[in-house]
């Protein structure tokens, strides 16, 4: 009888050892699936970042131009 209770004891310690492992192995996956998808999330932002500064650029360098244009037009 004694006996049955320790294995009773030893299989619910057994039993808890393994959910809380599986918990920490799912915590770890889901970690590792957010940096994942924030870093997929990263690269094309930093894409449109880079197209949209260059376009900034290219508008005011097109501004520049025109405004150069009409003044020695005038001349």
């Amino acid at each position: 009888m004694a006996n049955e209770t320790s294995n009773d004891f030893a299989g619910a310690v057994n039993s808890l050892l393994e959910t809380v492992g599986k918990l920490g192995q799912q915590q770890v996956e889901m970690l590792n699936s957010g940096i994942k998808t924030a870093s997929e999330m990263v690269a094309p932002l930093g894409k449109t970042l880079t197209d949209l500064a260059g376009n900034a650029l290219n508008a005011v360098n097109q501004a520049l131009q025109s405004v150069s244009s009409a003044i020695s037009g005038k001349k």
